[in-house]
């Protein structure tokens, strides 16, 4: 998709520049478009039905000399930009109703004019089923989720007057749970039928998916690969029902086949994937499965497609392992188990300029009341931890690492469980490995990192991708990460937000040795915080099933 996408990309560029350089061959003839005529159609109308067949439907044609483009703002709450100046709009509002439909002739530099014309049309468009099956048909409502686990639950095809491929992504079809480390599919789309009418609640947790030339509207920077951005979109919107004018409406191989019905949203309402739409067409609805037809508002030759579900779907990891082979429980009170831990010791930064020196003390490390306790603390002007390892008690190839852990909270703690490859004696970082199933910065709250270090991507360079959860510090959280010899998968709360593909390229198919340890400041860490006094990560335990 990112390939079909930058060949779009970059063919509009080349059309901006070819514009630009007659603009520049013209400056200075900013000519207010004028005699603006605008006719129109109504659907259906005959000497009987004065005010059309009750599609709803109007056909609108506007002309002007020096418009390059027109506005239609039709009063029912929608608009579209229309360069020929031709369109048809659907009505909904049941009845004869009046509207007064604004068009804006643009011209050259932002200059136009525009005029109101008068339309009375008549709809009985109200498609019961579709609004049954989406709603629930009370006011309590459905809710609706991206159908993650179906391929071509994203796509993108073209939005052409072309039957034999206009009505389905034909460019691009997402696989199944291909966007799993993104927010996408973490919201929830809950309609519901409130006396008569359609409400629209979108909870997407904080966070949108941008299509790349949309990231602005997120406070991002457009270009590169679409993203997940924070975004509000609490409040209500009113759904209405319109029949559809789209060119799958009026394609002989489709139209009998589909629900010829279109959501329009009120107030800048969306579903899921952001490309600047309100109108989403329904390709298909059943009691538990949706699929929609929407058409990219800043790129008309763009038709994106989603599929929903009632169910929200859950990924199974794949490669999973049940045999619990080694553990830590954490159960005993005392010093951690000699049998199944270590130490390492000492200061001077750890390649990292870390600012602490790591103790065998309980103050540091102990368990108690069934969790294993580091802590680090300000001692002085210096700072103690510790830092446990399995080294020369317990290594192993492959396997589901899993532990349940609370994050210490403050300026410049730096938790993490990782492993390290059981050869680095005589193989020297970065060339033995090293994964890091979990690390948290406390200037940065909440935002949890998987990465993994080898030759050309090691340091500040690693192969890594983050997630963001909530009460890090104040709850406990479930990490795993499944490594297999052809990839290495990292989870929080059983949600995947990194995949790697492991090979024979790369130094993660021998023996690792656990590590878990809590720094202070450092390259990573970053500046601590002058009052910090103590800040604990608390484990509840660490698994390993092969």
């Amino acid at each position: 998709m990112k390939n079909i996408l930058k060949y779009i990309t970059a063919t509009f560029f080349l059309l901006m520049m070819v514009n630009c350089q007659n603009d520049n061959v013209e400056f200075g003839s900013l000519d207010t478009p004028t005699n603006l005529v605008v006719t129109f159609d109504i659907v259906g109308k005959t000497v009987q039905a004065p005010n059309g067949d009750g599609s709803g439907k109007v056909k609108f044609t506007a002309k002007a000399d020096n418009a390059i483009s027109y506005k239609f703002v039709f009063g029912d709450g929608l608009s579209e930009v229309s360069p020929s100046g031709v369109t048809e709009h659907g009505f909904a509002a049941v009845g004869v109703n009046t509207y007064n439909v604004t068009v804006i002739a643009n011209g050259k530099g932002g200059v136009s004019s525009s005029t109101v014309v008068e339309v009375k049309v008549f709809s009985n468009f109200n498609d019961l089923k579709s609004t049954n099956f989406l709603t629930g048909g009370t006011a309590a409502g459905k809710k609706w989720y991206i159908a993650a686990n179906e391929v071509a639950h994203l796509g993108v095809g073209p939005n052409s007057t072309n039957n034999d491929e206009n009505y389905y992504p034909k460019w691009y079809q997402a696989a199944a749970f291909e966007k799993a480390s993104t927010c996408f599919y973490d919201g929830e789309y809950t309609f519901a039928l409130v006396n008569g009418k359609i409400e629209f609640k979108q909870d997407n947790k904080g966070n949108t998916f941008f299509q790349n030339s949309y990231k602005s509207v997120g406070g991002g920077t457009n270009g590169g690969d679409d993203q997940c951005l924070p975004f509000n979109t609490a409040g209500t919107k009113i759904v209405s029902l319109a029949p559809s004018t789209s060119v799958i409406s009026k394609n002989p191989n489709v139209a009998s086949k589909i629900t010829g019905t279109v959501l329009n949203f009120s107030d800048g309402g969306f579903m899921g994937y952001y490309v600047g739409t309100t109108q989403y067409e329904i390709l298909s609805i059943t009691d538990n499965r949706m699929t929609v037809r929407f058409v990219q508002a800043n790129n008309t030759d763009l038709a994106w497609y989603q599929t929903f579900t009632t169910t929200k779907p859950s990924q199974a990891p794949t490669d999973d392992f049940t045999k619990l082979v080694f553990s830590d429980e954490f159960n005993a009170d005392g010093a951690p188990d000699a049998t199944k831990w270590g130490y390492d010791l000492g200061a001077g930064g750890w390649g990292n300029n870390e600012a602490q020196t790591y103790t065998n003390s309980a103050t540091n490390a102990v368990v108690q009341g069934g969790v294993l306790k580091i802590t680090a603390k300000k001692e002085g002007s210096s700072y103690t931890s510790a830092r446990l390892k399995s080294e020369d008690k317990y290594a192993f190839k492959y396997g589901k690492i899993e532990f349940k852990a609370k994050l210490p909270a403050g300026a410049g703690t730096w938790p993490a469980v990782w492993s390290l490859g059981a050869d680095y004696k005589t193989n020297t970082w970065p060339a033995c490995g090293e994964i890091d199933f979990m690390e948290h910065r406390g200037n940065s709250p909440n935002v949890i990192h998987g990465s993994l270090h080898f030759p050309g991507n090691s340091g500040g360079n690693a192969n890594t991708n983050t997630t963001t959860i909530a009460n890090a510090t104040t709850e406990f959280h479930v990490y795993k990460t499944i490594w297999t010899a052809t990839s290495i998968k990292f989870y929080v709360d059983d949600k995947l937000f990194h995949s790697f593909a492991n090979s024979n390229s790369v130094p993660f198919n021998k023996d690792f040795f656990l590590i878990l340890n809590v720094a202070m400041g450092g390259t990573f860490g970053g500046t601590i915080d002058p009052a910090f006094t103590q800040a604990t990560m608390e484990v509840d335990y660490i698994r390993v099933y092969q």
